[in-house]
């Protein structure tokens, strides 16, 4: 697959990794970064996963708008949630899994999985996880 590449991001890691700092290119993102409590950090910054969390919600939301005009459905007023859990993968190294929680208050109960997945199709960072990621989608009322 050959992208036409329209916008690249660039962000530099620092320090300890989890445990040290960010930096976008543009310094736009500028921050430490900390192992959550329950990876046996401070807690005291944010983390990779909240990160990856954060840019799943932005960029599926933005799916759905995108798919929402081609159906003919409204999605003002929608919102994304993403769950990010990060634990062993078994095999000596670690795996991430993802719920995304989908509110389309504006779509017939009906067409809302029809969305969902068309949003999904699309979703850079759906065909980015796809096959090696699991991911839930859930629709909440």
């Amino acid at each position: 697959m050959t992208l036409e590449i329209a916008y690249t991001a660039i962000a530099h890691a620092s320090g300890g990794g989890r445990d040290g700092h960010v930096r976008s290119e543009d310094d736009r993102l500028d921050f430490d970064t900390r192992p959550p409590k329950e990876l046996g950090g401070s807690g005291e910054g944010t983390n990779p996963e909240q990160l990856f969390a954060a840019g799943f919600a932005a960029c599926f939301l933005s799916a759905m708008h995108g798919a929402g005009k081609k159906l003919g459905v409204d999605t003002a007023d929608s919102s994304v949630s993403a769950s990010v859990g990060i634990g062993s993968n078994g095999d000596g190294g670690y795996g991430l899994a993802v719920e995304l929680d989908i509110y389309t208050p504006n779509v017939e109960p009906e067409r809302r999985q029809e969305l969902a997945d068309a949003a999904h199709h699309v979703c850079p960072y759906s065909n980015a996880t796809r096959g090696n990621v699991e991911v839930t989608l859930t629709l909440v009322d």
